[in-house]
């Protein structure tokens, strides 16, 4: 167990997002005793099945959400934005916020900044104000307010241009495992023609593993302006 419990808050543009990306780390932290708590802010239900109405599709989103963040004993929250048209705008920054005041996370993790799919670039812009306005008093909300003090961006495909590791975060086999499990509850993990998600991530952690001298691993970055090493002498 952990000698303080985090509770780490995984905002994604869409349902899977951040389960994919961020899911390994997620599952070995929910085996330590930390709280885990997902956030999609559509539930990127555009993506359905040849021939399957698209409103049916995006129920079955919510349940995928909610069935991988219970089997790492956490929750989901899935916002009822269309996907697609998540917008850039105050309202999105005052509604991630208050989720945030009300999970008061210690970390949270979301989209780089850079990314062929909009919605991922507008929910990066959204959580960074987000996370700014919960942890001012003087934003006044229902809730009080919260700083979330670590912030990190999760490594995908789709958000490739420009970002580099810069954190490591290995996990064993037992969390693998159990991320494994957990994630191949989304069909578009498992079932999608388009790209073949599963496999993608599932050597991407094996290959981010082998360079952390680990196991298994996922990488982050984090915000510019925080990339910094101190040392006294070399």
């Amino acid at each position: 167990m952990s000698e303080q419990r985090l509770t780490i808050l995984a905002i994604g543009g869409h349902v899977g997002d951040m389960e994919l990306t961020a899911g390994g780390v997620l599952a070995s932290h929910a085996l330590k005793g930390d709280k885990i708590v997902t956030l999609a802010l559509t539930a990127g239900e555009r993506g359905v099945p040849a021939g399957r109405d698209m409103a049916e599709y995006r129920e079955q989103k919510v349940r995928e959400a909610a069935a991988f963040a219970e089997m790492l004993g956490g929750e989901s929250i899935v916002f009822d934005i269309p996907d697609g048209e998540l917008a850039n705008n105050e309202e999105m920054r005052y509604r991630v916020c208050d989720v945030i005041r009300k999970v008061r996370p210690n970390v949270i993790v979301t989209h780089f900044k850079n990314s062929m799919h909009k919605d991922h670039m507008t929910t990066h812009l959204i959580v960074n104000d987000a996370r700014f306005f919960a942890g001012l008093g003087s934003f006044k909300r229902e809730l009080p307010a919260h700083f979330a003090s670590r912030l990190y961006y999760a490594e995908n495909w789709e958000d490739a241009v420009d970002y580099k590791p810069y954190i490591y975060v290995d996990f064993n086999q037992e969390a693998y495992d159990l991320w494994v499990k957990a994630v191949s509850q989304h069909w578009f993990v498992t079932g999608s023609t388009s790209f073949p998600y599963l496999e993608y991530y599932k050597h991407l952690s094996r290959v981010r593993g082998i360079e952390a001298r680990k196991e298994y691993a996922e990488t982050f970055t984090i915000p510019e302006e925080t990339m910094r090493v101190l040392k006294s002498e070399l």
